[in-house]
């Protein structure tokens, strides 16, 4: 039994959307550009978007089980092909077209409406065309520390079958992962692998990422509550629930990726999966090795075959500029000078030492940083779905930010997904989020953040100012405005501001590149560094943890 990607009996197999997916991979291999899913519900009769030469595609794709494509599919196509502008438009089939189908094309083409038709065998023969379709496709020339983190992680399986890494988001983390897996199937062709992730999400992008290490002689599928594919041959990127079941059933990879790592706990079901395939070579990914529960994901993969974070990320010039500025501004000072009296718990110190900010001067301030910066794009994370709502519509009512959106749990996948892709496509200028940019979604082109809720997590902290760190052309640096309401993210700041001014020679880079953490009043700023003296341990630090506090009378409050 073949294992091409198009093989008739694979394409079969996975369905309308696992076929749509599979399109999208030969698109890629035959060397179009900007491959694009827009698959779903109003999708004008168009499934995949690309562009080869500088001119548009637009695909149709028609899964069928064995039936032959109807003529309709041709005026389908032609609808998305004026709706979405393109050049040309195909159909294209697993199954095969019938004569009344071929006969509409010809009509159409003679009075010079050119639709082509790919059916099944004709993309088995543009898979086995090396003149058509590349073996790999480009390669992505690894970063100095990558490559070393892809030896680490080697390594470490070579020796112990276990492996971790950490690297901050934006560097690469799944590239890094992706090499590994390549490396692995090179020696061991005929493998199964897992990659395991905790949400479809991020397992949809995975297969996609995946795509750019592996050759197109290894196919891969997925797992999921909607797609529970028989042959799990070549690479299976599934959610944990999912991948479970199965291998309870018996399956048996040989080699297992943990994407987002830090979820394994000492029990739960990634546990109980890792433990089932306990023979498995088995090595985690993450950005953020803490967890809130304190479990050591050490003990799971062994110490990290490479770690690199966001401060040494900045420091070596692979994330982008940051201006960070913390808004402290609502400090109570009548507060602060009767807390020398007391012993204050974290708990009480935030609620006691933080006045309430207004979403009104939230949005005051984030107007002077649009002003200022070039083709602005920001992200506000928010404290509930209620107030990303709340904000989005407030931030609504100013006129350069009409479209601004609220992104959460709350929504359908549907809608979550069409309101990123507005994002990304310049359409929604700003958009309020819950958590649920935290993990895996990939927003480029982000360059103002604004943080405009409380977290007491370092680990969704990173993840979320991670989002805007990534670097891309024309970016020269990201904004951060924080409304802070917690003394740990205040000692999470200070504690990187002093980590990436640790080396001299790194600081005077720095200072060129304009990485810059500061305070809007300077008063909050005195009064801070005096408080936090320890920030590495505080930033961790209980809400039961208790405080003492000098007089601040120095510190002009």
């Amino acid at each position: 039994m073949s294992t091409a990607f198009t093989a008739p009996e694979f394409l079969r197999a996975v369905g309308p959307f696992g076929f749509t997916r599979q399109v999208e991979r030969l698109a890629l291999h035959l060397g179009f550009t900007d491959v694009t899913n827009i698959d779903g519900a109003n999708d004008q009769g168009g499934d995949i978007l690309a562009t080869r030469e500088g001119r548009l595609w637009v695909f149709q794709a028609k899964w069928k089980a064995g039936a032959a494509v109807p003529p309709s599919a041709v005026d389908e196509v032609l609808e998305a092909k004026a709706h979405y502008g393109a050049d040309h438009a195909v159909v294209v089939t697993n199954s095969r077209f019938g004569p009344t189908t071929r006969k509409r094309r010809d009509s159409l083409a003679a009075v010079g409406m050119r639709v082509e038709l790919w059916s099944g065998q004709e993309l088995a023969d543009l898979y086995a065309d090396d003149q058509f379709t590349m073996d790999r496709l480009p390669a992505r020339s690894l970063r100095p520390y990558q490559y070393q983190a892809l030896q680490g992680i080697l390594g470490d399986l070579d020796s112990a079958d276990r492996a971790l890494l950490v690297l901050a988001t934006g560097l690469g983390k799944t590239v890094v992962g992706g090499e590994a897996i390549d490396h692995h199937l090179r020696d061991n062709p005929q493998d199964k692998v897992l990659v395991v992730a905790p949400a479809k999400d991020l397992v949809d992008q995975l297969e996609r990422a995946l795509w750019h290490h592996l050759p197109k002689t290894v196919r891969t599928q997925l797992l999921t509550g909607d797609h529970r594919p028989d042959d799990l041959r070549g690479v299976t990127c599934a959610t944990i629930a999912s991948a479970l079941a199965y291998a309870r059933a018996g399956y048996r990879p040989a080699l297992v990726m943990v994407d987002e790592a830090h979820h394994v706990a000492e029990d739960g079901q990634l546990a109980e999966l890792l433990d089932v395939l306990h023979a498995s070579r088995q090595f985690g990914v993450t950005a953020t090795p803490w967890r809130g529960d304190r479990f050591d994901i050490r003990k799971r993969f062994g110490e990290p075959s490479f770690t690199l974070g966001i401060e040494d990320g900045m420091k070596l010039g692979y994330l982008s500029e940051v201006r960070y500025r913390l808004y402290a501004d609502n400090v109570d000072w009548d507060f602060v000078r009767g807390a020398s009296d007391h012993s204050y718990s974290i708990k009480d110190l935030n609620a006691r030492l933080f006045l309430p900010e207004r979403d009104e001067a939230v949005r005051e301030q984030l107007k002077e940083v649009w002003a200022r910066t070039q083709q602005p794009r920001a992200v506000v994370f928010c404290r509930t779905i209620e107030h990303s709502e709340r904000l989005a519509a407030l931030l609504a009512e100013v006129p350069q930010w009409r479209g601004a959106l609220a992104v959460h749990a709350g929504l359908n996948k549907r809608e979550r997904q069409a309101r990123l892709m507005a994002f990304r496509s310049g359409k929604t200028p700003i958009l309020t989020a819950v958590d649920i940019l935290n993990e895996g979604v990939d927003v480029p082109d982000v360059n103002i953040l604004c943080f405009a809720r409380v977290t007491h997590s370092r680990r969704i902290f990173v993840q979320q100012l991670g989002r805007g760190l990534r670097l891309r052309p024309g970016k020269s640096h990201v904004e951060v405005l924080d409304f802070v309401s917690d003394i740990r993210r205040v000692a999470a700041i200070l504690n990187i501001r002093q980590q990436i001014a640790a080396d001299e020679v790194e600081t005077l880079r720095l200072a060129e590149r304009g990485t810059t953490f500061e305070f809007s009043d300077q008063r909050a700023e005195s009064l801070m560094r005096e408080w936090i003296k320890d920030a590495a341990s505080l930033e961790t630090s209980l809400e039961e943890s208790r405080l003492q506090f000098p007089d601040p009378a120095a510190f002009g409050g």
